[in-house]
């Protein structure tokens, strides 16, 4: 069984997302099996229908077969993450895809027909083992040879055991095959034979190698393959010239060829033309390159493959309109420009216009040509003037041509100037000499053969200078052949494959064959010239490879120029190193940078705590092997200096990634073997092998043991190193002194410090030159040298500063290095496991008060609780956390994490000091008197620090990281548990939401529900209403309750709001400001009816909610309304049940509200008019049955912003004073009384209905009816006008149709028929008020119009009033904006997106009918919430900030964390789960 699990999320649309800030994907050997989990976020675009498809086979039986893809159901889940889970078996290079039904714009017809995502690519390496030890791929460290230099095959042995010797444990073998006429290893004369020279039993005699290998030298091999080209000699060739590419398989060639001939019988014919045959001077070149123009591109008359033949052409069109060989022309006009008749004639002629080939290849359709001519010309034109017009015509589409054939013309004597100046004069270039018959002016592109009499010319591979290795340079799609772009190999031909084996079926199964022969051998492949291979080819043939080895490791050298082209041809075939050079660095800066590149993470990068054996996958750079030095570059000594081996060999033996060396490297060789004409045998005694096993040895057993950690440093020509395992603390510490030149490499290097790191000196050598070089006629040797035996490093600890004190001897000369073995006692594994422990138990008794107080805490929070001594922890350079709780380090450290951000501010401050941690266990240490039950977490938090206090500064951030994500994981998992849910699972975002609950509900000495008793309570936002009087708002309590007390199933919380503001109702009102219900302020219109929703809400949600009903509530004030201080004994004197105080409030709403604010004036609000403190509201109950109220001067519902600026003029100016009635208040009104009338029908409700003023008894059940009755009538604004008369309308304020009023009957007419998001409060709360398609006509339109990414938009975008930019601090001559008016006239809502999405999903599903329609409206839903999902991952304040302005952008004045946001997104996952059933939750 698979153990571990590793995560993939996936995006919406499929595409992986791995952790990170790259795209490729490496998954770790399968050494055990584990799983691959694809994890889709919810109702995902992919879900509906969706299928994900992946060619991993399901078990070991199965082959792999690449276009094989087994389907696995994606699964609708809205509330937890849809899974797929696949066993990794086997390594590999695999793909998966979706196919899914896309989903269509809003009200569209449904997509039936599947969309296919792009297809995406995974690799899961190879591990070996040797002598039954696994053996990594960081481990690796291999020897290439070239192997017609290891001499007659009975001294092999010997020479391995000599490899092995050095240390390395696999060996590279150049092509072991039977080699063609040039004797180059990679000019392969058959693929299916080794050297007879050497393999004289042929494969036996291989296998005995390999199995000796790995036997008795405990060596894996490693072989190239190569598949682009064969040797230009190979027998094959003639019997199947179609695996060629010739004039016969690739006409577009011809050119070419013929080209290619000429300058070979130019070549010829210097002599007899003048000209010199030995070039010395560029004078000389120039003169070759006349001749060239005259004898070569002016003779074969290239133009001619490039134009058509306008002599010809024009007349077959003459003998057509003669002989009338045409049908007329229709609809041909005769007025267009001669630019536009050329156009018109290539669009609707032109033949074999798309490549090269035969001289004048190029042509057009006479017959239509001719047709379309004669259209075009008078009735009267002659023959004469047929052929003048079509003779201009066809000279003016040759035109092109012509230029097409200069700039090549132009480029191929660029090119042949630049290689024959190359081959013959530069110092740099080979010097060839005499020009020849053997040694032609330049190199030819083709080999000749004869094929039944015949010549035929092959074209021989090479490579270009930046060629984009996706096209086939040999093919129709390139003219490199042609330019001479191409630096030709003259003795390898370039192999035609075609798109598939039916192209070339010999080839195809020939190659597979040499490919399958080498995999039953070879543990390793080095695919040579790997850019140049087609993708399909490569893919096709590892595919065959794998299949008898299914741990192939793959390597390849790629020159494509592109990170992203590199990726594409890792994924696609599988590659699991690139091949880099550290002799490519051409500096010790740029050294040091290569070290860094491929040394593996910073010492002290983050880790996640293991929790559990879920491992999110991060992406990774592609894997290195890392070589000092490969077998076709130069060496040190051509380079830099032969003293630079041994420093340049260990820095490479340093790095996190395989590595590897040339043969000859380490025995210091003096220049770089010529692989085609080197005949001798190596040698081995000299050099720095005897290092080199130390070097080796070190850097397999720093892979063994998990070292994946490094801090470089660069240093004038010293580069120190430092790999470690931080969990284990051991390491290896590297000092390399560099020589990349004589005479440079001075200066001294200062004392080194080790920060809490003990250090043992290994090895401390130079490298010294002996002698001169003395070259050998049989045998390959190198420069002599000695490694020269130096004084020890001294290293001291400092026990008093905890370092380690390195100096290095006064003689270390540059080409020396030192090696230490280094271990950190503080940073032993047992510590990392123990800082990992015990978290859950820690916190296992506390409660979602006492959580918030871990979690969360604001800064007026902190100081409220603290008397104002305590705060948030501030980060020099960063700036105060927005939490004193756990949160509040989070944030920045999970942004540290995702980003190895070590240079963090953050990270520097716990580097500096260790007053995070005091600051966090000495936070919580103060709490524990008010809460006990903190204390055994308290307890856990100073003995895990204690325990890493010890540690070196630089690992301090990675173990702080370690405990403060441990101990918020275990809180965060502690929450969920306490949530009273009906989900098994949730996802991240769900999660999150929920977790707002316990960031908005906590205590504070400041304030609470009571005036006397302190009781948690819930702020509206943070940090703008977290204290005092400013925390508890009576409308964003109740409009939140649902989702942040019902949902989570905090019950007693819920029911603890719900009474302690019914306690306080006031002229049938609750408070909007409660202030504990000291002073608690009455002048929302709107709050007390979201109030009885939360009552209705409760009584269903809750299990016997009923019983809430008969609770019997202390009332603050007297019935008769008077004002009266909290501690006056009229005050909490008397009790009413809540179902009273329900009718309560509907009696005083029925005989009319109409009071003055108590203490109304300037003390309690200095910005409003004094007409604003008078509070009326009423019921209409002759006509609409419906609630009215307010006045133009005062704001009685959420959108309340009063205007501030006397400098604008707007102060006591409402923004927003939405008198009448407002259409949320009609909507909870009808919900209210249809609660009423359900309880009335089930006998749970004593009162039948209510008295006017008047004393007219009105029955609840025609109170609802007229509601319902006329509800439409008066707020919907029909689409067609003629459809006025069935509602009230007054067409001159009429700005939108289709929608419904945002009031009725307000003091400013035109503000009625305004849009606003509020009607969908009103069809979240009694949907059976609206029509159907009339309701989903409005949503569609809202959607378009004032939906934005996050939130809703307060303003139609078309009303002049619309001002979307919140800024309260603008003290502006801006009537409109000034000091903030403009709050709710166009900046966007958060939390009206949840009411929103709520009615959207009500009436979409009403007219759904099939699981595959209801799926496809959570995706509507979900695709709206993608901006909130990013919003709540990468916010500090883990929450939804209150608005946005325009379009979502950050608004720098809205509360960052806001109750109500969070609540209403839960409020729509319960809707989903109450609507939809399980299936979906």
């Amino acid at each position: 069984m698979a153990s571990s699990v590793y995560i993939l999320p996936l995006s919406d649309v499929g595409a992986p997302q791995p952790a990170g800030s790259g795209s490729f994907i490496s998954l770790p050997p399968p050494d055990e099996p584990y799983i691959l989990r694809f994890q889709l976020s919810s109702i995902s675009l992919v879900s509906r229908d969706g299928t994900l498809w992946c060619n991993v086979p399901k078990d070991l039986n199965t082959d792999f077969e690449r276009e094989t893809f087994y389907p696995y159901e994606i699964t609708s889940d809205f509330h937890s993450s849809s899974n797929v889970d696949i066993t990794i078996l086997r390594p590999g290079a695999y793909a998966f895809y979706m196919t899914y039904l896309p989903i269509n714009d809003y009200l569209e017809p449904l997509s039936i027909r599947k969309t296919v995502s792009a297809r995406y690519h995974f690799t899961v390496a190879p591990c070996f083992f040797l002598d039954n030890k696994p053996l990594p791929l960081d481990a690796l460290s291999i020897q290439s040879v070239v192997s017609k230099w290891l001499g007659p095959y009975d001294t092999w042995n010997d020479k391995m055991r000599n490899i092995k010797k050095k240390g390395y444990n696999m060996v590279h073998f150049t092509p072991l095959q039977q080699r063609g006429e040039s004797n180059s290893p990679y000019s392969i004369y058959d693929q299916l034979a080794f050297d007879p020279q050497v393999f004289r039993n042929g494969e036996q005699d291989l296998r005995a190698l390999v199995k000796s290998m790995e036997e008795d030298h405990k060596l894996l091999s490693m072989t190239d393959v190569v598949w682009n080209h064969t040797a230009n000699n190979s027998r094959w060739l003639r019997e199947h010239p179609e695996a060629t590419y010739n004039i016969k398989t690739a006409p577009h060639l011809q050119p070419a060829y013929e080209l290619d001939d000429a300058l070979l019988a130019f070549s010829r014919s210097l002599r007899s033309l003048g000209l010199p045959t030995l070039l010395t001077t560029v004078d000389d070149l120039l003169r070759i390159m006349e001749g060239v123009k005259v004898h070569v591109l002016g003779a074969v008359r290239l133009w001619e493959f490039y134009v058509i033949n306008v002599n010809k052409v024009s007349e077959q069109i003459v003998e057509a309109i003669q002989l009338k060989k045409y049908t007329v022309a229709a609809n041909i006009p005769k007025q267009l420009s001669f630019q536009d008749k050329c156009k018109l004639f290539i669009d609707q002629t032109a033949l074999r216009f798309t490549r090269l080939g035969d001289r004048f290849r190029k042509t057009v359709n006479i017959e239509k040509f001719s047709a379309i001519l004669v259209a075009m010309m008078p009735e009267n034109s002659t023959i004469q003037d047929y052929k003048a017009e079509a003779t201009r015509i066809l000279d003016e589409i040759n035109l092109p041509f012509y230029r097409e054939y200069d700039a090549d013309s132009n480029e191929i004597l660029e090119q042949l100037f630049n290689r024959i100046k190359y081959i013959r004069l530069d110092d740099h270039g080979p010097k060839l000499g005499e020009i020849t018959e053997r040694n032609p002016l330049i190199e030819t592109y083709f080999t000749r053969i004869e094929v039944d009499g015949e010549t035929l010319g092959l074209a021989n591979n090479g490579w270009i200078w930046n060629a984009n290795p996706l096209v086939d340079f040999a093919s129709s799609n390139s003219k490199a052949y042609l330019r001479r772009e191409v630096i030709s190999w003259g003795d390898c031909v370039k192999l035609r494959y075609g798109r598939s084996p039916e192209d070339s079926p010999f080839l195809w199964q020939h190659m597979r064959e040499y490919t399958e022969l080498c995999a039953r051998h070879f543990h390793a492949f080095r695919i040579d010239n790997c850019h140049s291979t087609p993708l399909h080819v490569g893919e096709y043939l590892l595919d065959s490879a794998r299949k008898i080895r299914p741990a192939l490791y793959v390597v390849a050298e790629l020159f494509t120029g592109s990170e992203d082209m590199d990726k594409l041809f890792v994924e696609r075939l599988g590659i699991n190193s690139l091949i880099r050079e550290a002799m490519q660095a051409w500096s010790v800066s740029e050294l040091s940078r290569l070290v860094h590149r491929h040394g593996g993470l910073p010492i002290g990068s983050m880790s996640k705590p293991k929790l559990s054996n879920d491992v999110l996958i991060r992406s990774s750079p592609v894997h290195a092997l890392f070589m000092d030095c490969t077998h076709d570059n130069e060496t040190p000594a051509q380079k830099r200096t032969v003293e630079d081996t041994l420093p340049n060999a260990a820095l490479v033996s340093m790095c996190a990634c395989a590595t590897g060396s040339v043969l000859g490297y380490d025995e210091c060789y003096p220049h770089l073997l010529d692989i085609v004409n080197e005949t001798r045998e190596y040698t081995f005694d000299n050099g720095i092998g005897d290092i080199k096993q130390i070097l080796n040895r070190a850097h397999e057993d720093t892979s063994l043991n998990g070292a994946e950690e490094m801090h470089v440093h660069h240093e004038g020509d010293f580069i120190t190193v430092h790999r470690a395992n931080a969990r284990k603390g051991r390491g290896w510490f590297l000092i390399a002194h560099t020589k990349f030149y004589e005479g440079g490499g001075s200066g001294n290097l200062g004392t080194i410090k080790l920060q809490g790191t003990f250090a043992k000196s290994v090895l401390s050598c130079a490298l010294v030159v002996k002698g001169e070089f003395q070259d050998s006629k049989t045998k390959l040797n190198g420069i002599p040298v000695e490694v020269v035996k130096l004084d020890e490093p001294q290293i001291v600890f400092n026990s008093m500063y905890g370092y380690s004190e390195v100096k290095l001897p006064e003689k270390f000369p540059p080409g020396s290095i030192a090696l230490m073995q280094t271990w950190i006692p503080s940073a032993e594994e047992s510590v990392d496991d123990y800082v990992a422990s015990g978290a859950v138990d820690a916190v296992k008794d506390l409660n979602l008060i006492e959580l918030n107080i871990v979690l969360y805490r604001c800064e007026a929070e902190e100081r409220d609780m603290s008397d104002g001594k305590d705060g948030v922890y501030v980060v020099p350079n960063f700036g105060p956390l927005v939490y004193a709780g756990l949160q509040g380090f989070m944030s920045p450290l999970d942004v540290i994490i995702a980003n190895n951000d070590l240079a963090h501010p953050l990270c520097e401050n716990l580097r500096q000091g260790q007053w995070a941690l005091d600051y966090v266990s000495g936070r919580l240490k103060k709490h524990v008197t008010m809460f006990p039950n903190l204390q055994p977490l308290v307890e856990w938090l100073e003995s895990r620090f204690s325990a890493i206090r010890a540690v070196p500064s630089f690992l301090l951030p990675r173990y702080f990281a370690l405990v403060i994500q441990t101990c918020y994981d275990a809180c965060r998992r502690r929450a969920i548990e306490m949530f009273k849910t009906d989900y098994e699972n949730f996802h991240v975002f769900f999660e999150s939401l929920l977790m707002c609950s316990v960031q908005m509900i906590g205590e504070t000495k400041s304030t609470s529900l009571y005036p006397k008793t302190n009781v948690a309570c819930m702020a509206a936002g943070l940090p703008h209403f977290s204290r005092d009087f400013m925390r508890c708002w009576g409308r964003d309590i109740f409009i939140s309750l649902r989702g942040l007390m019902l949902v989570p199933g905090r019950y007693n919380d819920a029911k603890e709001h719900i009474l302690a503001f019914a306690s306080t109702v006031k002229h049938g009102m609750i408070p909007n400001l409660l202030d504990a219900g000291r002073n608690p302020r009455y002048n929302s219109r709107d709050s007390v009816w979201f109030f009885m929703q939360v009552i209705q809400e409760y009584v269903k949600l809750v299990p016997g909610g009923e019983s809430i009903l008969d609770e019997e509530v202390a009332r603050r004030f007297p019935l008769d309304d008077t004002w009266v201080h909290f501690e006056d004994p009229r005050a909490y004197s008397y009790k009413t049940k809540l179902i009273d105080i329900m009718q309560e409030i509907l009696q005083r709403h029925a005989r009319g509200i109409h009071f003055r604010e108590h203490n109304a004036g300037p003390t309690l609000d200095m910005q409003m008019r004094d007409e604003g403190f008078n509070i009326d509201v009423w019921v209409d109950f002759e006509d609409t049955g419906l609630v009215f109220g307010g006045n133009q001067w005062n704001c009685g519902t959420w959108m309340d912003k009063m205007g501030e600026s006397e400098r604008a003029g707007n102060k006591g100016w409402p923004g927003t004073p939405r008198d009448g009635c407002a259409i949320e208040i009609a909507g909870l009104l009808k919900s209210a009384l249809r609660f009423v009338n359900e309880l009335r029908r089930s006998g749970k409700y004593k009162y039948d209905g209510v008295t006017t003023d008047t004393g007219h008894l009105v029955k609840f059940e025609n109170w609802e009816s007229t509601v319902q009755d006329n509800f439409e009538r008066v707020f919907y604004v029909p689409e067609d006008p003629e459809e006025d008369v069935k509602y009230v309308i007054n067409k001159q304020c009429v700005n939108r149709r289709g929608i419904y009023k945002d009031l009725f009957r307000s003091g400013k007419e035109y503000e009625d028929y305004e849009l606003r998001p509020n009607f969908a409060i009103a069809m979240v709360v009694a949907p059976e008020l609206f029509g159907t398609e009339r309701a989903i006509g409005a949503i569609a339109l809202a959607d378009q119009i004032i939906r934005g990414p996050v939130g809703m938009a307060t303003l139609d975008p078309s009303d002049l009033n619309y001002r979307p930019y919140y800024i309260n601090s603008e003290d502006s001559d801006d009537f409109k904006t000034s000091k903030g008016r403009n709050y709710h006239q166009g900046p966007e809502w958060v939390w009206c997106t949840g009411y929103f999405l709520r009615a959207f999903l009500w009436f979409d599903l009403e007219r759904k009918r099939t699981d595959i329609e209801r799926t496809e409206t959570l995706q509507q839903v979900y695709l709206r919430m993608k901006a909130h999902i990013e919003w709540i991952k990468s916010v500090p304040w883990a929450g939804l900030t209150e608005l946005t302005n325009k379009n979502g952008e950050v608004c720098n004045d809205s509360s960052p964390t806001q109750a109500w946001s969070a609540a209403t997104l839960i409020d729509l996952f319960k809707d989903v789960q109450i609507l939809c059933g399980k299936k979906y939750a």
